[in-house]
């Protein structure tokens, strides 16, 4: 359906991806993979018509509709939810606009053998053509079944878009993209700001519902039950399987194991003919033998490996003194903002070392608890930190809130105090900022890259109480892992807010979901609640459908 043939970036002496040319077919669902920084993003703007190649094409039949969702996108202020998502129609509705004003003129006009009423009649037929043709669908049914989805209630949808968060405008210019029904879809990490439920949701239209799909995530779970094949971009190139990621990997070790081992046969091979070659080059009655043996080894082709990405984050919390018996006490919280009651007399106690998840939809007051926890905001109630609780906060939006001119170096250099000073290549380098990346500004940084420098400050100085908001979003699958391993080590107490189900897994022992104004203790490991979650989440879907 859509070729891509020998495309190439380079800039700045840099070549980003080479010679890439791969097929995307109809009902392809293809995880596009790679580390931060490979070139993941960059291709699927190509895709998209965003941007150019330094060489190479797409190219896709003339009718072919792609739509695309960036990372990061702000719907307009001046509409409603319900009409910002109705623009997905937009041509629909001009397209009947355009009907009715061919079939007003002919009622008035009477010059019934002029060209002009013959150029109208040819005009209404060519129209009605495309018209007619179309899905008879109740668009308003249509719209409202993708937002409710999608996490919005049926008040929401007569709100002004200019009332919600970064990433409930995502989630409106999400709908308009599904109800657009493309032949494509290319969406670069849709799940960083949608919950659970809402992601859920996603997954069954995606496979269900949508054609070919190309997406970015770093969101384990999502892809493997989404995508029927895996583009890997690495290394300036890449590795294409018909697999879903957990089984590509697997194809990629055992495909590498047999490069390997093939590899080690011909050096074997080769170097026993060297052999034969030095012991019998001056003897004439193997002068044939020698001579076809050099001749054939000319001719080999040498088997290659596979080139691996051997870099990753290397990370460990610093040890900090003992915290008091229970880090955190909230006693009857409620809070509110005007009539919207976000929750009330909520109650929670964290023991010293407990690893708790918040959960819930968006919008239910996890990220509201935590503004509370940190002294933030005014609340009423009790809330309130332990004896020599050391608080480290990883906000949402915490890579958002570097300062852009700064250098990676003067980023850390600011904040670094102390020995510590001396240190702080070292730690970059931890961070996988090695050679000049710690030159880089913070403008030219992936989302990636920002998250994992703030993860950077944040460990500047030992803490006991880690509070992480979303700390996942951005990061690769290889950093994930790596930081849930930190997080497990880790011998403070964590509070942790996070969507990703692959990385909650095994996480925490104990969960706070927040739902319909209140916050509920479940006293069960998060793959227990996340697994009765997904059953009951699914018989929603059932319901919606």
């Amino acid at each position: 359906m859509i070729s891509i043939d020998a495309l190439a970036v380079e800039f700045s002496g840099h070549t980003l991806f080479k010679d890439v040319s791969f097929v995307i077919n109809e009902n392809d669902k293809i995880a596009l993979m790679g580390k931060n920084g490979a070139g993941k993003s960059t291709m699927m703007k190509i895709i998209a018509g965003e941007q150019k190649g330094s060489r190479g094409h797409v190219r896709c039949p003339k009718d072919a509709v792609i739509a695309y969702l960036p990372q990061h996108l702000l719907t307009e202020d001046n509409c409603t939810v319900f009409e910002e998502a109705s623009k997905a129609f937009k041509h629909v509705f001009e397209m009947q606009e355009e009907m009715d004003q061919l079939n007003k003129a002919l009622e008035t006009r009477t010059d019934y053998e002029s060209d002009e009423y013959m150029s109208i009649i040819e005009k209404v037929s060519e129209v009605g053509e495309k018209f007619y043709a179309l899905e008879d669908l109740n668009y308003d049914a249509e719209v409202e079944k993708a937002l409710r989805g999608l996490g919005f209630k049926r008040e929401d949808l007569h709100r002004l878009t200019s009332e919600f968060s970064g990433g409930w405008r995502m989630r409106i210019e999400l709908a308009k993209i599904l109800l657009q029904k493309p032949d494509l879809i290319l969406l670069d990490e849709p799940t960083n700001h949608i919950d659970i439920e809402s992601v859920i949701w996603l997954e069954d239209f995606l496979v269900n519902k949508a054609k070919a799909v190309v997406v970015i995530s770093h969101d384990r779970a999502f892809i493997d039950n989404i995508t029927n094949r895996t583009i890997e971009v690495t290394m300036g190139r890449i590795y294409d399987y018909k697999a879903n990621y957990s089984h590509y990997l697997q194809l990629r070790e055992e495909r590498r194991a047999n490069q390997i081992k093939a590899y080690q046969e011909q050096q074997k091979f080769i170097a026993d003919n060297k052999l034969f070659i030095e012991r019998f080059k001056g003897t004439y009655s193997k002068t044939n033998q020698v001579t076809s043996r050099e001749r054939m080894l000319e001719k080999l082709e040498i088997i290659e490996i596979d080139d691996i990405d051997t870099s990753s984050l290397k990370l460990r919390f610093p040890p900090s003194q003992r915290s008091g018996d229970y880090p955190v006490t909230v006693k009857d919280l409620s809070k509110s903002y005007g009539e919207h009651v976000v929750f009330k007399n909520a109650n929670m106690s964290i023991s010293r070392g407990e690893k708790v998840s918040f959960v819930g939809r968006n919008g239910e007051g996890k990220s509201t608890m935590i503004k509370a926890i940190m002294g933030e905001i005014d609340f009423e109630g009790k809330c309130s930190l332990g004896h020599n609780v050391k608080v480290g906060y990883f906000a949402q939006n915490q890579a958002s809130l570097l300062d852009i001119d700064l250098t990676v170096f003067q980023t850390v250099d600011e904040v670094a105090e102390g020995d510590i000073r001396t240190q702080i290549k070292n730690i970059l380098g931890r961070f996988m900022f090695g050679g000049d990346d710690i030159d880089k500004k913070v403008s030219v940084l992936s989302g990636g890259e920002k998250t994992r420098l703030a993860m950077v400050k944040l460990l500047l100085e030992p803490v006991n109480l880690l509070i992480l908001d979303e700390p996942t979003n951005h990061l690769d699958l290889k950093s994930k892992d790596v930081l849930k391993e930190a997080l497990l080590a880790f011998d403070g107490t964590l509070i942790l807010v996070s969507h990703d189900r692959d990385f909650l897994q095994g996480l925490s022992q104990k969960v706070f979901e927040f739902k319909d104004q209140r916050v509920i203790e479940h006293f069960e490991t998060i793959d227990a609640f996340l697994e009765r979650n997904r059953i009951e989440s699914l018989k929603q879907i059932d319901l919606k459908n």
